[in-house]
């Protein structure tokens, strides 16, 4: 499969990162992962055209793939560095996995949907992006066996953090995550563990699909 751009699509992709700056976007490191992820790689052929748009859009599973100015927002709240490890719990397309992976040492990344984690892993191998390992499971236990991490992002939604991916922080660590309800706006929130307790900062308003206990039995 190849990757290769036109000079139209390359213009695209140009509009499309100063788009993300006219939205907020500040960090040069996670505009740069931006740029160097191939968006309409991880879209639908059906919906390419609309893969620089910035909206959220249908992917299999009854999953969505989230609007590049939210992933860009999200992967800016961790504050990554290059010695980080990452566990991204709900990897659907796999794109938001794909831009860590540019900013971080090692992402981690689960889903409870088998076919979403294949294609996934298909991807990253066509973008030789071999810091990435993706796993089928539940991702409301997290990862013990590659615990601790320095950095966990939750794609999905839930009324509060689950337990086991609080533990499997380390101190000083950074959770961003959106919770509330489903079928509501919910509340992105930056979270992070510290000796002395835990800070918890509200970004933004957002709309995510429900964080879902166990792995899917077909799918």
């Amino acid at each position: 499969m190849s990757t290769g751009e036109s000079e139209g699509e390359q213009a695209e992709r140009m509009a499309f990162i100063l788009g993300l700056r006219q939205k907020g976007i500040r960090d040069v490191g996670v505009l740069r992962a931006m740029e160097l992820v191939p968006r309409p790689l991880f879209v639908d052929p059906a919906l390419r055209r609309h893969a620089y748009d910035d909206v959220a859009l249908p992917i299999a599973c009854g999953q969505t793939m989230s609007q590049p100015s939210l992933v860009a927002a999200m992967t800016e709240a961790l504050s990554l560095t290059a010695e980080h490890t990452v566990l991204e719990v709900g990897t659907g397309s796999g794109y938001q996995a794909a831009v860590l992976s540019h900013l971080a040492a090692r992402v981690v990344t689960i889903d409870r949907y088998r076919s979403l984690v294949e294609e996934a892993q298909a991807r990253f191998e066509v973008l030789g992006l071999r810091n990435i390992t993706a796993y089928v499971g539940d991702g409301t236990q997290g990862m013990p066996a590659r615990a601790p991490f320095d950095r966990i992002m939750v794609t999905a939604a839930a009324p509060d953090i689950p337990l086991p991916l609080i533990d499997q922080l380390k101190f000083g660590g950074v959770i961003v995550m959106p919770l509330g309800a489903p079928e509501e706006i919910q509340t992105l929130v930056r979270y992070v563990k510290e000796q002395s307790g835990r800070t918890r900062t509200e970004l933004m308003k957002v709309r995510f699909v429900p964080l879902v206990p166990g792995a899917a039995a077909t799918l």
